[in-house]
């Protein structure tokens, strides 16, 4: 059984409520189970490292990237928390941007679900979206869609700093944009300051940026582009309708003799 705390502010016009929890069954303990279709579901977290309630989420996080092959898990660091000031201290997340809030803010005006933004919310296939912690809502909302028909996406990165992008598979009859999302694969900060003050924080895949290459039309597409991957750094490409809607397809970046990056 889970117990829940809650706690509800309003910072910069955003509304957010932070989710808590104390305690979890087994069931909610034990990793989603899903057939690997060769065709990912995508798992947006929107986190801060200021959030004394998401620590539990980036954890589940990192266990979705270490043991599924049939997620795609991204981490965006939104920055409405850098603001706050907790036991006379306020911390700025080391990666927050005000572009992932903002993504956060439109996946709310367009979700069914509590129609504002928070943390840690977890959205599946720009589709569905669930407290980041709770693993049972996460697991049914990744086996409701991983059934469901999307694009066969390839990402393959070539040694001269492009990589070759095909997206194939039903027609749809809405637009969609092709994205190459940049991230860093993981780092450990200790922080200073706010709710989670004194503590070392583990974040995995965290996004550091995202650039529109292409477009999808209904028909096979091919193309290229450049990508720049630091070292410790990985991308993922991602097939999402226009106005930020449903994501159709995604693929992680790959290279000769990688199976995953």
């Amino acid at each position: 059984m889970a117990f829940w705390t809650w706690k509800t502010f309003v910072t910069g016009g955003v509304i957010a409520v932070v989710i808590g929890v104390a305690a979890l069954s087994p069931a909610e303990r034990a990793p989603a189970q899903a057939a690997s279709s060769g065709k990912p579901v995508v798992i947006e977290l929107f986190t801060s490292q200021s959030c004394y309630s998401c620590p539990a989420a980036e954890a589940y996080l990192g266990e979705l990237i270490e043991d599924r092959d049939d997620v795609i898990a991204l981490e965006w660091h939104v920055d409405y928390w850098d603001r706050l000031v907790h036991g006379g201290s306020a911390w700025k997340d080391v990666f927050s941007d005000a572009a992932f809030t903002e993504r956060q803010r439109i996946y709310a005006t367009q979700l069914k679900g509590r129609g504002y933004s928070y943390t840690p919310q977890m959205v599946i296939d720009g589709k569905r979206e669930a407290v980041g912690s709770n693993r049972s809502d996460v697991s049914a909302a990744i086996r409701d869609l991983a059934g469901e028909v999307r694009l066969a996406v390839s990402a393959q990165t070539r040694p001269d700093g492009m990589i070759d992008i095909t997206v194939d598979g039903p027609a749809e009859d809405t637009a969609a944009a092709i994205w190459i999302v940049t991230y860093l694969k993981s780092h450990v900060t200790d922080v200073a300051g706010g709710e989670n003050k004194g503590k070392t924080l583990a974040n995995n895949y965290i996004v550091r940026r995202m650039e529109r290459v292409g477009d999808w039309t209904g028909t096979r597409v091919a193309i290229s582009a450049a990508v720049t991957l630091e070292a410790g750094h990985g991308c993922v490409v991602l097939v999402q309708t226009d106005a930020q809607g449903p994501v159709l397809g995604a693929a992680r970046c790959a290279d000769a003799g990688a199976a995953r990056s």
